[in-house]
């Protein structure tokens, strides 16, 4: 029975398994099934800052009209995030689950199976965000006033405090969601036994289907109330809204409605066979061969609609969900001093979706007569006539891939004097073949767009050599040598023809702009990455418990994929500014591992079941970027990628009582990596390094009976990341705060 202390809920989860064996006259038949159910109640707490660094005065060729005023005498400009906020996430996640598989052998040297499963998910999601908008344009077209500025000591142009007042006021938003996954597989196989061959292949078919609802309500602040922020306390902004009075409901203005079905599904066919030789060589005593063939197919859509309805200034209030409510947060102890605001509760608004829809219509329609030049209101109108939401078709895709692979493997063996060597030597051949279709949207300058189908393929073939070797020193000692090349291929998502291009306007004397147009989509030219890996390991075997490694390694990649923002000569627009997935260029990964585990088992009595396990790792990988036009291609280090990892695990194993205390922790992240104002690239954002903590146990009270207990994340430690805006300076980003898990349970076997 499961615990979150931050959502303060109790969940149950149970696990049945019921197996048996019959002898009959046709063969040895086995059946197993499984039956499982987990539920999961939680939430989640952010507070956040933008990651566009903006100032008051603007750098370079702003608008002079857009300067904020600044009542702090002897400043100057300084920079600061434009936004600034809070995210809650709470919901309940079910997870039923069903497999089964049946065995039959007819004879002792051939083996049927058959498998199924079906696993599932459903979950009610709600999601609240209050953001605060620093940015120098208002929509009233008055610029705010910034007081009581306060910058960091010691780093100029850098903002750590300071007062709003005017400008943009903040806005708000109550996102439901309901959604849900299903996943079918089914297998059928076989094996086959012969004095010298072994034969086995099996056929499997899997669909899923995922499917989500959701219906938000934006709000909006009736007034821009004087806001207080700090840009760095403890991770992240804080900030107040002075003498604001959150539970008064005339405060609160409609903003708008959203609606959004998304649909994700796919299925495959995948099919093996394999064959298992012994032969007569000594040095060669099996030889492995086998093929393998899948095809697959992905489909995404995503329709949505958006209802603008702040400029009819209607009371929040007003609307057919009811009596608002003060929101929860999910801060455990935060020093964030605005925390809570009032929004429609999460059943009034499901429970009233057609009358939203309705009231989204009406309101788009009256404001196409305020604003009767408004292509978006206009669009709106057309999407909100119908229940359903209209099709989209360039939020989707569809994706066909067939892949073709054979493999040969050796397993040799030999001796060195009194030194025992084996290991496997082999090679996989695959070729893959994809399609990928989608729309992409072209925005002219005037106005006009024009929607563009989009299809591309794929073939490419890929060798695979492996070599591993283990040289036994000695019954203690042993070295293993290994070597093999990989290929990761890029997710249909991100193979995704469709591209979006907004073409720019001249400048008012009609010089022509900097970017010919901005773009964003997929990448249907993407490769695979590779990778050639080197691995070397000695292991020390000191006693029949405990052990020793070190292990070193070398991968010598081509073609990390990830988001960049980046020039483009394109031959139809000319330079453009496109964000999408890119494979970057050459780089490595160089590293070393050391672990070591041992039980106690030389103590007297109960002190031999105590034991440890530690392990540390060191990782050094940068990769080249996009080369940028101008620019040639620069190293850096590889997103994702932690230089230091360690774990420490302490556990006691004897007679009925099991129990084990498990710390970790990595070393801090580069999660992407974004261009600048003066277009240079560089390390753009950055995970913190975070430990964790948790702690399992068990007891045997009665044979076959076990009590067990768990706590996840002891220490609560938050993700926290930061963003650099020049190659020496940052602003914290999210600090986000997640739950304790504790469980208690029972496992019985009989």
């Amino acid at each position: 029975m499961p615990y979150n202390d931050q959502s303060k809920a109790f969940d149950p989860s149970a696990n049945l398994l019921l197996t048996k064996r019959w002898d009959t006259p046709i063969g040895e038949i086995g059946a197993l099934v499984n039956f499982s159910y987990v539920r999961m109640t939680y939430r989640n707490a952010d507070r956040y800052a933008d990651s566009a660094i903006i100032s008051p005065l603007g750098f370079g060729a702003d608008d002079p009209a857009d300067d904020m005023t600044v009542t702090t005498p002897g400043v100057g400009n300084f920079r600061f995030p434009a936004n600034a906020g809070n995210f809650y996430e709470k919901g309940v996640r079910h997870r039923p689950a069903i497999n089964g598989a049946i065995q039959w052998r007819p004879t002792p040297d051939l083996e049927i199976y058959a498998e199924g499963l079906w696993q599932a998910y459903r979950g009610k999601v709600l999601r609240d965000g209050f953001n605060v908008n620093f940015e120098r344009r208002s929509i009233d077209g008055i610029a705010p006033t910034l007081s009581n500025v306060v910058l960091v000591e010691g780093e100029p142009l850098k903002a750590a405090s300071f007062t709003k007042t005017g400008g943009y006021v903040p806005e708000f938003f109550r996102s439901t969601q309901d959604d849900q996954t299903d996943t079918y597989q089914a297998a059928l196989g076989f094996k086959w036994k012969t004095d010298r061959a072994t034969l086995s292949g099996d056929f499997a078919y899997t669909y899923s289907k995922y499917e989500a609802d959701e219906d938000s309500v934006d709000g909006q602040l009736a007034s821009a109330p004087t806001i207080n922020v700090e840009w760095d306390v403890k991770g992240s902004a804080i900030f107040d809204l002075g003498d604001f009075d959150k539970t008064n409901p005339a405060n609160y203005i409609w903003r708008g409605y959203y609606q959004r079905h998304f649909v994700t599904k796919g299925d495959g066919v995948q099919g093996r066979l394999d064959l298992d030789l012994d032969t007569d060589f000594d040095w060669l005593p099996k030889i492995q061969v086998g093929i393998r063939a899948s095809d697959r197919t992905a489909l995404m859509q995503n329709n949505n609609r958006y209802a603008y309805t702040a400029g009819l200034g209607l009371p929040l209030a007003s609307l057919p969900t009811g009596e608002l409510e003060l929101i929860n947060d999910g801060f455990r102890g935060d020093p964030q001093r605005f925390q809570n605001w009032l929004a429609p509760t999460r059943g009034s608004i499901r429970d009233n979706v057609e009358a939203l829809r309705q009231l989204a219509y009406a309101s788009v329609q009256q404001l196409t007569i305020m604003f009767p030049n408004d292509g978006g209101i206009r669009d709106a109108v057309t999407k909100f006539a119908t229940e359903e939401i209209p099709f989209d078709p360039l939020n989707g895709f569809t994706a066909k891939e067939k892949s073709y692979a054979m493999h040969g493997q050796g397993k040799y063996e030999f001796d060195l004097g009194d030194v025992a060597v084996d290991g496997t030597f082999g090679v996989r051949v695959v070729n893959t073949d994809g399609r990928y279709s989608g729309f992409s949207r072209v925005n002219g300058s005037d106005g006009t767009s024009q929607i563009v189908p989009q299809v591309s393929r794929q073939n490419y073939l890929d060798v695979l050599p492996s070599f591993q070797t283990r040289i036994r020193l000695t019954p203690e000692f042993q070295v293993r040598l290994a070597y093999n090349q990989t290929r990761t291929r890029p997710s249909f998502g991100q193979l995704n023809p469709s591209l979006n291009i907004t073409r720019n306007s001249p400048g008012p004397d009609g010089s022509p702009p900097q970017y010919a147009a901005f773009g964003n989509g997929g990448n249907p030219n993407l490769k695979p990455l590779t990778s050639k890996n080197y691995d070397a390991t000695l292991e020390y075997y000191f006693s029949k418990n405990g052990s020793a490694t070190l292990a070193v390694f070398y991968r010598d990649l081509q073609g990390f994929i990830s988001n960049y923002t980046r020039d483009v000569m394109d031959p139809d627009y000319g330079r453009i500014q496109i964000n999408r997935p890119e494979n970057a260029g050459k780089g490595e990964i160089k590293g070393a591992e050391a672990s070591f585990q041992t039980f106690f088992d030389f103590l007297p009595g109960f002190l031999s079941g105590f034991g440890v396990q530690a392990n540390v790792t060191y990782l050094d990988g940068t990769n080249a970027l996009p080369t940028v036009l101008g620019e040639g291609a620069r190293q850096v280090r590889i997103t994702g990628l932690s230089k230091w990892a360690y774990n420490l695990t302490g556990f006691y194993e004897k007679g009925p009582v099991s129990a084990r205390l498990s710390y970790n922790h990595r070393s801090s992240y580069i999660n992407s990596y974004n261009r600048n104002s003066n277009e240079d690239q560089y390390a753009g954002e950055i995970t913190r390094g975070i430990s964790r903590l948790d702690f399992s146990a068990s007891y045997e009270a009665i044979k076959g009976i076990t009590l067990v207990g768990n706590v996840s994340n002891i220490l609560g430690k938050p993700f926290n990341n930061y963003r650099y805006y020049n190659e020496t300076q940052y602003f914290p980003r999210d600090l986000r705060v997640e739950g304790r898990y504790f469980s208690l349970g029972v496992r019985f076997k009989m």
